[in-house]
């Protein structure tokens, strides 16, 4: 099968290989899926540069988490009515900090456990359904982790990124009002297509002072946080009384020191996100409601750009200068 690999860390350009590797039959409780989109997250991107000192737990590594395909064999203990069935797929190598898999989704066949391959609504393309297990399964998780949003409002710090766009529509799906931070008038429409009521330039306006005006000095109910260490401060003074910030990032300093009598004084709840070990529960009320709202229309999945496998050091590049929408990689 063709695939995509690499046998070190660095520059995509000058580790990005592509090439032959034998297709791997399905063991028990796991299913074959013929890729046909994989999806590219700035953790595979960080995984193959070598982010923090990150080493290769393998000797080759096949990238990407997510993807999404057909079913086309099964293993024991797995029905075999599943076979032709659409699906997306999610954590496909495993989370930061653990060896996890080194066969990603970079490849024409993907062996991986059952549960792990979610049936894709016939109304999303592969691209589509390749953009759901990192993106939209963490803004969901951002977005619920304490419970239905119905009646409040929540503000999501970079509301036109691949985790924000999906954290405004899942919001507003579940009755909240949203409010949304961007940083030009592209990002503003993006976000505002997704259904965010008001839109905050960052780098033009008072954020603090315009969210307490536009929430008649009362703030926040929760908050979709982006970077923790840049905006802490912020976050903080616009947050209601024991209102939540459930943050999945904070790249500007990945070890921020905490206010924390001004977290305190507010009740606050802090909630740190990550996208790879989302509890089973959780996941399963995610992959619900994204089923739902797929099935009515309701679920706007953008794409920014797809490359050939041949040209995935491109695609990475892409992911590294940043774009509104998503990138993957089409087999």
């Amino acid at each position: 099968m063709r695939v995509a690999f690499y046998t070190r860390t660095g520059p995509a350009r000058e580790v990005l290989e592509v090439g032959e590797q034998p297709a791997r039959r399905p063991e028990a409780g796991e299913v074959l899926v013929h890729v046909r989109a994989s999806g590219i997250n700035p953790a595979d991107v960080k995984r193959r540069a070598g982010w923090r000192g990150m080493k290769m737990d393998h000797p080759l590594v096949i990238p990407h988490t997510d993807g999404a395909g057909e079913i086309v064999d099964v293993g024991p203990g797995v029905d075999r009515s599943r076979i032709g069935e659409r699906v997306w797929l999610w954590n496909a190598q495993g989370g930061y900090g653990t060896a996890g898999r080194a066969f990603g989704t970079a490849a024409e066949y993907i062996a991986i456990l059952s549960g792990q391959a979610v049936r894709l609504d016939d109304g999303l393309s592969f691209e589509a359904g390749a953009c759901l297990g990192v993106p939209a399964m963490t803004a969901h998780r951002a977005i619920y982790a304490d419970g239905p949003v119905e009646g409040q409002t929540i503000l999501v710090n970079g509301a036109a990124g691949a985790v924000g766009h999906f954290a405004v529509q899942l919001a507003v799906a579940g009755g909240a009002r949203v409010l949304g931070t961007t940083s030009n008038e592209a990002a503003a429409a993006h976000a505002k297509a997704a259904g965010a009521s008001a839109l905050i330039d960052r780098k033009r306006e008072d954020l603090v002072s315009r969210v307490l005006e536009l929430t008649a000095g009362e703030g926040v109910d929760r908050l979709v946080e982006v970077d923790f260490a840049a905006n802490q401060a912020a976050d903080v003074a616009m947050l209601k009384i024991n209102g939540s910030i459930a943050s999945y990032s904070s790249s500007s300093n990945s070890e921020p020191v905490l206010p924390y009598y001004a977290f305190a004084g507010k009740g606050a709840n802090l909630r740190f996100i990550q996208g790879f070990c989302i509890p089973d529960e959780a996941r399963r009320m995610g992959e619900a409601t994204l089923a739902r709202l797929a099935a009515e229309g309701r679920l706007k999945i953008a794409i920014a750009a797809a490359y050939p496998l041949s040209d995935i050091a491109s695609a990475h590049e892409h992911v590294e200068r940043g774009s509104l929408g998503n990138i993957v990689v089409t087999l």
